[in-house]
């Protein structure tokens, strides 16, 4: 635990002006993020009396290590910078919004160059325009579904699009008129476009025109009796109002908002959102969050609008925003989101009326959420908190492993080895930490059994830290003098290149294995548990705590004890050391299976000596096949870019081929015994060379 009276910057150092200010730990990392009007009396406030401070900036200011800060010009420049910021460097003590389900979106492709409409998770792409968030997948579907009749863009995925290219036929999408089939031309990539526009345009609330487009040329099919085509104008029309009775209206026509709703408690937040665009509910989201940072409600919604409307291409900023709460700086906050839309966005809190009634029906779902989320308790820090306080007890830490690593090794009888380092920092996966190993033994063929496995894993991974840890505290003197330069001081046993420190002075972020845990969970018993502490001990890193976790009884090892140590079943600190041990399990398994199934899919082409994928692409680009390539006469596999006779030569003969070049010469000078002899000698250093790469 710090003090804070250590690095606390004297009065007269920071400026009495607007702007973004960030507190690092001991290892340069990003721990808070915040901005101010004046920077002077808010850094001030932190370094009072520490039993004057809330509880959780207590623990802020007692991790850091630093404080640093940016003056900016305005306030809106402020609020930019810092939601850049807590996105770039995402700061273990600011709240962080999670969604608290994976909603779908409907998503059509419009950087491609035949649009396709489709269900999509997870992160947004550009060039493709959202529409949701749905509650259910099933529920675009069916949307898509009815909307096909009228608007028959594609759906299918590339692969079904280019097996129909190559074939001319259309999938059964096409036969049934459900598609427009532009992959054999039914019609051009123009028209195609523009029938995605006209859906984009029916998704965004543009529904009369279309309607009553469709409706016109059935009355129009009727009066030239062709009965057949006003049937089938008939039945789109009542798909279009199916669409369109989906979503019920609540707020006048072209009224665009989004309608937030909050409900908090003590340790977390539960924020809802309806999205309302042409008066009628076009979606619905939620986040639930951890109240880490001392704010109110009005700063829990400034940190909602900065990370909902920062620059997430997906999400498009209404002209009005409804909130339960105005944000401390509303007329920033309004001319920052006036900046992200383009145009005017008013912020306001509903007083009456429609608008009212519907900003409590959110508040209510919010509610709702926040009591689900406290049942189920997925999330709930006290949980986690008490977990990691158990852990600290159990093990005689002497601090909270507020970072955890755990290593685990996969292989078939000691084929295709690998390892797994997957991170939990303050109880939860960080997924961007996650490191996969390819055990390479001591000769190049894998380790001798899991313990050497689990040695080379951990001498790897914490020589680098090692490493940069030393190259960091002798450099420190150069370092501030370059003003963060990324200079080079060496490289590591893997050749890796060694910067002047752990941390990247312009993004915050480690570098690589930078960070050292508090706690290192190995997948075995005392066998594993020795080796990893040797590894250690060698490598002279005494800040970290070893333990293991074994399967048959769930017991937890020490170094150097006779005994486990037993945890109750029930309790939350083995529940955390087994979601660890699960969680490495699985990736180390998902890396073994795709390193398997990459060594099960060789071609023969592999084998060559000098033919590597640049060369194995052209030869496959040029010929279609390894049959073809095996027929084709020497001279035509000589002519490939890349190529030459005598990588030619070894392709042939590996495929087994009897090249029009490989016969014995005919013609006198070339059937000559110097020239036999020669040609002996040649085909003897190829043997000798093919033997020397495959072993």
């Amino acid at each position: 635990m710090a003090d804070p009276s250590t690095y606390r910057p004297r009065p007269g150092e920071v400026p009495d002006r607007p702007g973004v200010y960030r507190f690092r730990d001991q290892h340069g990392r990003v721990i808070y993020v915040g901005k101010a009007k004046s920077l002077r009396s808010r850094l001030a406030s932190y370094f009072q009396d520490l039993t004057a401070l809330h509880p959780r900036t207590q623990q802020m200011v007692t991790t850091a290590a630093s404080v640093e800060w940016t003056v900016v010009s305005t306030e809106v420049e402020s609020l930019a910078l810092e939601y850049a910021w807590i996105k770039e460097f995402d700061p273990r003590f600011n709240i962080k919004y999670r969604d608290d389900k994976s909603y779908p979106f409907l998503a059509v492709t419009m950087g491609e160059e035949i649009p396709r409409a489709q269900v999509m998770r997870g992160a947004k792409r550009r060039g493709t325009r959202y529409f949701g968030p749905y509650s259910h997948a099933w529920a675009i579907r069916e949307t898509v579904d009815q909307l096909l009749r009228v608007f028959p863009v594609r759906t299918c995925s590339p692969g079904v699009y280019r097996r129909a290219q190559s074939s001319g036929r259309p999938c059964l999408l096409g036969y049934i008129d459900k598609c427009s089939a532009p992959c054999v031309g039914r019609i051009s990539p123009e028209d195609h476009r523009a029938l995605a526009e006209q859906f984009c345009d029916f998704m965004e609330g543009e529904t009369g025109p279309h309607l009553k487009r469709v409706e016109r040329e059935m009355r129009a099919a009727a009066a030239a009796q062709d009965y057949e085509t006003a049937a089938r104008l008939r039945d789109d029309a009542a798909a279009l109002r199916r669409v369109v009775e989906k979503n019920a209206v609540v707020l006048p026509d072209r009224t665009d908002a989004d309608v937030f709703g909050l409900a908090a408690d003590e340790l977390e937040a539960s924020v809802q959102v309806f999205h309302v665009r042409g008066g009628r509910i076009r979606g619905q989201r939620g986040w639930v969050v951890e109240r880490v940072e001392d704010v109110d409600e009005a700063g829990l919604v400034e940190h909602l609008l900065q990370q909902v409307y920062g620059d997430n291409p997906t999400t498009t900023v209404p002209r009005e925003i409804l909130v339960p709460h105005l944000p401390p700086d509303v007329a920033g906050m309004s001319a920052w989101l006036t900046g992200q839309r383009g145009s005017k966005v008013s912020i306001r809190v509903p007083q009456r009326g429609d608008k009212r009634a519907l900003a409590e029906t959110v508040r209510t779902n919010a509610e709702q959420a926040l009591n689900l989320h406290k049942t189920r308790r997925a999330g709930d820090l006290t949980s986690r908190s008490q977990a990691l306080s158990e852990l600290q007890e159990a093990l005689d830490l002497e601090e909270s492993p507020l970072r955890i690593e755990c290593y685990d090794i996969s292989h078939i009888q000691g084929s295709h080895q690998v390892g797994s380092m997957v991170v939990f920092e303050d109880g939860l996966p960080k997924k961007s930490e996650y490191r996969q190993f390819v055990v390479r033994g001591e000769h190049g063929d894998g380790a001798a059994d899991d313990t050497a496995a689990m040695d080379e894993v951990l001498r790897r991974r914490f020589s680098r830290y090692v490493a940069e840890r030393d190259v960091a505290a002798t450099s420190e003197e150069a370092a501030a003098t370059s003003e963060g330069s990324d200079a080079v001081a060496g490289v590591d046993d893997d050749g890796v290149p060694l910067r002047t420190g752990p941390v990247d002075p312009t993004t915050g972020r480690a570098r690589k294995f930078a960070y050292p845990p508090q706690l290192v969970v190995v997948d075995g018993g005392q066998p594993q548990v020795a080796a990893a502490q040797r590894v250690l001990d060698d490598l002279g890193v005494d800040e970290v705590a070893v333990v293991g976790l074994a399967k048959r009884l769930e017991e937890v090892w020490l170094p150097g004890e006779d005994f486990p140590v037993v945890l109750p079943r029930t309790s939350p600190a083995l529940y955390l050391l087994q979601h660890l041990r699960d969680e490495s399990h699985r990736f180390a398994i998902t890396h073994h299976r795709a390193r398997r199934g990459k060594a099960m899919t060789r071609s023969v082409l592999d084998d060559v000596p000098g033919l590597g994928p640049a060369r194995q692409a052209a030869l496959l680009k040029r010929f279609g096949s390894v049959k073809n390539i095996k027929a084709a006469p020497l001279e035509e596999v000589a002519a490939v870019k890349g190529m030459g006779p005598r990588t030619a030569q070894a392709v042939l003969e590996a495929l087994g081929a009897t090249s029009a070049a490989g016969e014995q010469p005919t013609d006198g000078d070339a059937g000559s015994g110097a020239d036999h002899d020669t040609a002996e000698r040649d085909s003897a250093t190829g043997a000798r060379a093919t033997g020397d790469l495959a072993s």
